[in-house]
């Protein structure tokens, strides 16, 4: 088996008992090309982030790094700066022939909200290797605001895949001459090309930049909090704006990206050497985005943007990240758009689903 696994694969492994879950997966877990997780009953406060290492287990590296534990139980406030480690309520037991990779969904990246799977013996962080039997735990650091949880909330996602997965630049340069995957001349190499939109068709407006001291976010609240009083706009009128170092943004590319039924993408960050900044903390496009959305011609991608070290000058159209497109390995039953609570297709500029409408 090769490509990305289905929705329908998904179900599979776990009726064979590949995905084990307490309680059950329930089916809107479960996504075109990915399976969301949820949050365990507790959540053990560290000193810092850690990975198992080979050979050992997250659990004894907890005895080691723990400072406290909360009950997730009746909900519980995760402070921003803090380190959290939180038992998830699935589990792996995966056939040699599987591999698997997890990243934050997309309202958890839009919140700053830094969260990552890390397993026994895990050496790389949301990364899961063929034939893995074990736990899995989600690493969360607040950024930009403190937030609140409960048990069987979902912040991040996994994909699970058979390799041999990801297209080479020649077959992704005949993709596109066949399905249009960006709406401009594409940039190809690596992977496809994006870049950041900083002169829109209308106004001034280019972005968000996520005030410092702000309340709690409680995740169970939707379309709820008014983004004044959590976000600063982000304003230009000559294509360019100066990223301030430890701020965080909610920018929007350039280009409007497709992804056909029987492909799948992840964002990856583009090179180092084009700016000191991160332009991602979700990476997940399901097969279907930008799929018929606005007439055919896709939609944008929310750029998560963080600069570390220095003052960077942003400029519109600069290149920022990249697209790795993968294949399926059978078409999923249901593309994201169609029938599914999909916050994001067909978007602009947009925060996450928490804040009203802007």
């Amino acid at each position: 088996m090769t490509g990305v696994l289905s929705s329908q694969q998904l179900e599979g492994l776990i009726a064979d008992g590949a995905i084990a879950a307490e309680p059950p997966v329930r089916a809107e877990q479960i996504q075109p090309a990915s399976l969301d997780l949820r949050l365990g009953h507790v959540a053990y406060r560290v000193r810092a982030s850690f990975l198992a290492g080979e050979g050992r287990r997250v659990a004894d590296r907890l005895a080691e790094f723990e400072m406290h534990r909360i009950d997730l139980s009746a909900g519980a406030v995760l402070e921003k700066g803090c380190v959290y480690v939180v038992p998830l309520m699935e589990s792996l037991a995966l056939p040699e022939s599987i591999q698997a990779t997890a990243n934050a969904k997309s309202s958890t990246g839009r919140l700053d909200l830094l969260t990552r799977a890390i397993t026994d013996g895990g050496a790389e962080f949301d990364r899961v290797p063929p034939g893995y039997h074990g736990p899995l735990y989600a690493e969360i650091c607040p950024r930009s605001f403190s937030v609140l949880v409960r048990p069987g909330m979902r912040l991040n996602q996994i994909r699970f895949s058979g390799g041999g997965a990801a297209l080479t630049d020649a077959e992704l340069r005949a993709l596109h001459a066949a399905e249009t995957l960006v709406d401009s001349d594409p940039v190809i190499e690596g992977g496809l090309g994006f870049s950041v939109d900083l002169e829109p068709a209308m106004g001034t407006l280019v972005g968000y930049r996520a005030k410092p001291h702000t309340g709690v976010i409680d995740l169970d609240n939707i379309g709820h909090y008014p983004p004044a009083e959590f976000w600063e706009e982000v304003h230009s009128d000559r294509g360019q704006i100066i990223l301030d170092p430890g701020a965080f943004y909610i920018l929007v590319s350039r280009e409007a990206v497709h992804i056909p039924p029987g492909y799948a993408a992840e964002m990856a960050p583009y090179l180092a050497m084009v700016g000191e900044f991160r332009v991602h903390y979700a990476g997940f496009f399901d097969p279907g985005f930008g799929h018929g959305a606005a007439g055919g011609t896709g939609s944008r991608g929310v750029l998560e943007v963080r600069c570390h070290e220095a003052p960077f000058v942003l400029e519109h159209g600069q290149i920022v990240g990249r697209l790795i497109y993968e294949r399926m390995s059978e078409p999923p039953r249901t593309l994201y758009g169609a029938g599914l609570s999909s916050n994001y297709q067909g978007q602009g500029l947009k925060l996450s689903k928490h804040f009203k409408p802007v």
